[in-house]
């Protein structure tokens, strides 16, 4: 009975093993001479930045809706002037984006989590949020979830942001072009903390992001063929996602976060906006 409760868990691991994400399945590293790095036998990646160069990666599969799940660890200590960039983007001038970017900041201060959305080459959605715990001490989950009706931001479970589906008033969303994952470490201390006033101190480099337990729950999309085609792919539990909503907690949760962890919402920037908001912006909270 040992020996056969043995090879059941012996089982059991092997299958949570063979769903489990592989960065040496999953993803190429695209740039960086060397300073992206795949390790623990495909369950680690780690990007550098240094005076000469920072790094990145992209999957190797493009998606058409998904779930995606990622556990990032930041640059920690000072980290002012490094930008961890971790979205989701098709190509060409009028494409689409789904963006999570980390905006380091001196020691001790909090980062800036910055999001936005493009649709059909059209961004300027911005909003930005401190995080509730520092993010450099451990990895967090960072998901997207995307839909035909609404894209949602979260941060270990929680709900951050959702932008919903708005064609019906003339708002595009994005729906149609497939787009790859992408993630890349550089520098931006022309901007990126306190608007560029804040510059790199190379004396800390190199800067190093760490990556883990990635997870798509999605369409792939190869040859115009869509992976999620099929009755019984919609079918599947794990597919949950391709009607998932919010619901009343999860809007709680949201809310709370929006009222005491966000620091900019352009639906809020009638300065930027002196013609009026962006038409989403009065119809509900995208």
């Amino acid at each position: 009975m040992a020996v056969l409760s043995y090879s059941l868990l012996l089982f059991g691991f092997l299958i949570m093993a063979a769903s489990a994400g592989n960065f040496n399945q999953d993803f190429d590293l695209t740039w960086g001479d060397g300073r992206a790095k795949i390790l623990d036998d495909g369950q680690l990646l780690t990007l550098t930045l240094d005076k000469i160069s920072g790094s990145g990666f992209r999957s190797k599969n493009e998606y058409l809706f998904g779930k995606i799940d990622m556990q990032l660890k930041l640059v920690p200590g000072n980290s002012a002037g490094t930008v961890t960039a971790y979205y989701l983007s098709s190509q060409g001038t009028t494409h689409d984006e789904i963006d999570f970017e980390f905006l380091g900041n001196v020691s001790g201060q909090p980062y800036t989590l910055h999001t936005n959305l493009f649709s059909q080459g059209k961004g300027g959605r911005e909003q930005q949020f401190r995080l509730w715990f520092d993010p450099t001490a451990d990895f967090h989950t960072y998901s997207i979830l995307w839909n035909s009706q609404r894209i949602i931001f979260s941060v270990d479970g929680t709900p951050i942001r959702e932008f919903k589906n708005l064609e019906s008033i003339g708002v595009p969303f994005p729906k149609s072009q497939p787009m790859r994952i992408y993630s890349s470490l550089w520098n931006a201390d022309d901007w990126a903390t306190q608007g560029g006033r804040v510059k790199t101190d190379w004396s800390n480099a190199p800067f190093t992001a760490s990556y883990r337990n990635f997870n798509a729950n999605a369409c792939v999309m190869s040859n115009g063929q869509s992976s999620c085609s099929s009755s019984s792919s919609l079918s599947s539990g794990n597919n949950a996602w391709l009607t998932q909503q919010l619901d009343s907690a999860s809007q709680a949760r949201m809310k709370w976060v929006q009222q005491n962890y966000m620091i900019y919402n352009y639906c809020t920037d009638i300065q930027r906006f002196p013609q009026g908001l962006p038409i989403e912006c009065t119809v509900t909270s995208p």
